[in-house]
């Protein structure tokens, strides 16, 4: 008899539970450290914006990877891996603007501004909501796979032009809170341990997500396939 909920799988269960401890984990660490000396408690609600930015940005490089193994090989798990990586990393980019709202608008006044930063994060959402629609309006299943596959690596390209943008154009946007180019953080170690926790708890729970809906995906095409 086929379980009720396929996608929880032994490992999807443990990597569901370590991602939700993590998290809890995380939330207490951010409620007990210092307030920013700018921002003050504001500065909390970049513990969650900035580890939902990094982990989108970490899905949507996956569903690249994904879409070009599926170019290469033409195996159709590859295809619905990169669907299941690109939707996730999807929803996470709302939440990372949702949270970049709510920190803009105490800030600097409004709650979006077009200046780099926003910019090519709103070309990187339109780039993967019209990666969805392009999979909705093409039947044929290779077709679709093919162009779908298409718009999914040229969204990796904006990426690092996303993650760039404030140190290459003007920007009222803060620069990274981890600065990868330089190797460094401006944030003191009572700050960054929180952020690293939920940066942790995010890819956590991706891996879990993605394991589940790949798995959902396969069986959802095993049964078209066989009815």
């Amino acid at each position: 008899m086929r379980s009720e909920r396929p996608g929880l799988d032994a490992v999807s269960r443990a990597l569901l539970g370590l991602g939700y401890l993590l998290l809890l984990i995380g939330f207490y660490f951010a409620i007990k450290a210092p307030p920013d000396a700018q921002q003050g408690y504001l500065v909390r609600i970049l513990y969650l914006h900035v580890a939902a930015a990094w982990t989108g940005y970490l899905a949507f490089v996956v569903a690249g990877v994904y879409a070009l193994l599926y170019l290469l090989l033409g195996r159709a798990g590859y295809d619905r891996l990169s669907a299941a990586s690109a939707e996730i990393g999807l929803w996470l980019s709302f939440l990372m603007v949702v949270g970049g709202m709510m920190w803009a608008r105490p800030t600097w006044g409004v709650y979006w501004v077009w200046e780099p930063r926003l910019t090519s994060v709103a070309v990187m959402i339109a780039i993967y909501v019209g990666y969805f629609l392009v999979r909705q309006a093409i039947e044929d299943p290779e077709l679709r796979a093919k162009a779908a596959a298409a718009v999914a690596i040229l969204g990796v390209v904006n990426i690092p032009i996303t993650y760039m943008s404030v140190y290459w154009w003007r920007s009222i946007h803060q620069t990274a809170t981890i600065d990868v180019i330089n190797r460094k953080t401006h944030m003191p170690p009572e700050m960054l341990v929180p952020l690293l926790v939920n940066l942790f708890a995010f890819t956590v729970l991706y891996l879990a997500f993605l394991r589940m809906k790949g798995r959902i995906a396969a069986l959802v095409a095993e049964e078209e396939r066989y009815g």
